[in-house]
């Protein structure tokens, strides 16, 4: 019985130990479509104006995701003010189909690199909104509702 709790107790470090860098970490579900209307935000409070952090999007999406790459428009609003907006475009498919990411199941989860060695200089509450910009090729406007796509996350680790 001893030897459980040991065994249980040793689990559970080696579990918390594997995301030791992690300082924010949030997700979002999405219903059946991400409408191009709907912005996904995150509210985040980092806990020191020293270090730098490195940023991503993660978000999961499932074989119904029929593009073989994303658009987003990530807009990172400060406490006092300020906007930093980018387009941001990551590949999401091999060149044969098959969806990068990881997972076993029809659902891939995918780590997205945002901004590299940021440092939080503002005290207070930032914003992180995260809208989807995708077209069809030659398309004027942007595709309405996108399939595919279950959840959109924010993450901020630290760089040690």
């Amino acid at each position: 019985m001893r030897s459980n709790i040991v065994l249980l107790c040793i689990l559970f470090l080696s579990v918390v130990a594997c995301d030791s860098k992690s300082v924010f970490d949030d997700y979002e579900t999405v219903p059946e479509v991400w409408n191009k209307d709907k912005t996904i935000s995150f509210k985040v409070s980092p806990p020191d104006s020293t270090k730098a952090y490195n940023l991503f999007v993660n978000l999961r999406n499932t074989n119904a995701y029929k593009y073989s790459n994303l658009f987003l428009i990530v807009e990172m609003n400060f406490p006092h003010g300020k906007s930093i907006v980018d387009t941001l475009e990551y590949k999401m498919a091999k060149p044969n189909g098959e969806f990068l990411g990881s997972g076993l199941s029809s659902v891939k989860e995918n780590k997205l690199w945002y901004k590299e060695a940021v440092v939080f200089s503002e005290t207070g509450e930032y914003t992180v909104n995260i809208n989807h910009a995708m077209r069809e090729n030659g398309a004027v406007n942007g595709i309405a509702n996108l399939e595919g796509i279950t959840d959109i996350g924010f993450r901020i680790e630290k760089t040690e």
